[in-house]
């Protein structure tokens, strides 16, 4: 069996240029538009307003956190309220220490540069970062061997805005030089239930209350599948239910989409439902799991196991995977031995 994981639903990266389009037309330009974060949003803005005040540019920013829940936006909001230009890049476009030292030297004061998947940087381009950051310089090696020499440049000051979903692999001298760590945090059904309200109405989408808030609670705690299963349910109240997307309309779109009322889609199930199912609910070896349902190893562990490992439907142990309690609940079967652990 094949899977196509990296178009699903219920994936937090983009799926497609058309989504990336729509995603980029939903997102808050300011601060006051921006939906949950309040804690990074109350720190954020205070030190925004500290530098225009000083007339100086923002210190460097590390935001991190799951994928889908606004660091990109962040990013662009910055530049916005620095009333400076963003330039947007990621870790892997950044192939050599040329390709950053191109980006670099065309900056202007104070511009916002973004770095996506800031953690995949090269070692080498590492090295070139480290004293643009700290002194606002670039050193350049200039021919091999004997008749190598190094050339400094002097750099407008700029703001350097990194995002990462894996801060654990950013290395130590490159994350002590952001002045700012900041953490997104996963977002509730009733933030969500907002930001859907208001795509729905930049898309020009009927909603009700009760619409919104089965979305949102459907949507993994992350802003950019709550926007895209908006988009989804558009078509099917459009279709089938009169155009309005009620909380009716928003449970028939989810359900033909086979996503349940946590957000668990049938790849979900079906990985719990054959760890119980053929090895009693584990401890199973992640290897066995990949073979047992025919994916990769590596995409059952980054893309499907931490959405199940925070709903707290699946642990690891030393010994494998185990499915818990709950996840037995969720799918409404009997864990082995709770008959006799209940009398």
């Amino acid at each position: 069996m094949d899977f196509d994981f990296e178009n699903r639903i219920v994936a937090p990266e983009f799926s497609s240029s058309e989504d990336n389009d729509i995603e980029i037309s939903l997102r808050p330009k300011v601060l006051g538009e921006y939906i949950g974060q309040d804690k990074v949003k109350e720190n954020l803005s205070i030190y925004i307003e500290a530098a225009r005040r000083r007339n100086e540019p923002l210190d460097h920013v590390l935001l991190y956190g799951p994928p889908g829940l606004g660091k990109t936006t962040l990013a662009g909001i910055i530049a916005n309220e620095m009333g400076v230009n963003f330039r947007v890049t990621s870790g892997p476009a950044i192939e050599k220490p040329g390709d950053l030292a191109a980006l670099l030297t065309n900056l202007n004061e104070g511009d916002v540069l973004f770095i996506d998947e800031i953690h995949r940087l090269s070692r080498a381009v590492e090295e070139v970062l480290y004293p643009a950051m700290e002194d606002n310089v670039l050193d350049i090696i200039i021919g091999k061997g004997p008749s190598a020499r190094s050339i400094r440049l002097d750099l407008h000051k700029f703001t350097l805005v990194g995002a990462t979903t894996r801060a654990g692999q950013l290395s130590a001298p490159l994350r002590d030089r952001f002045g700012m760590l900041l953490r997104l945090e996963m977002y509730t059904p009733e933030q969500l239930s907002s930001i859907v309200n208001r795509s729905a109405g930049i898309l020009g989408i009927d909603i009700d209350p009760e619409g919104a808030l089965e979305i949102a609670s459907r949507s993994r705690g992350t802003p950019r599948i709550a926007n895209r299963l908006l988009k989804r349910a558009r078509d099917f109240a459009q279709v089938m239910c009169e155009g309005e997307i009620t909380k009716e309309a928003s449970s028939l779109a989810l359900d033909r989409m086979e996503i349940d009322e946590l957000g668990l889609d049938s790849i979900d199930r079906l990985i719990l439902k054959t760890m119980i199912k053929n090895y009693n609910g584990g401890p199973v070896g992640l290897e066995t799991i990949a073979a047992a349902i025919g994916e990769e190893a590596v995409t059952i562990e980054d893309v499907y196991e931490p959405y199940l490992m925070q709903v707290g439907f699946l642990s690891r142990t030393p010994r494998g995977r185990t499915v818990t309690p709950a996840g037995y609940a969720h799918l409404g079967m009997t864990m082995p031995g709770q008959q006799r652990l209940d009398v």
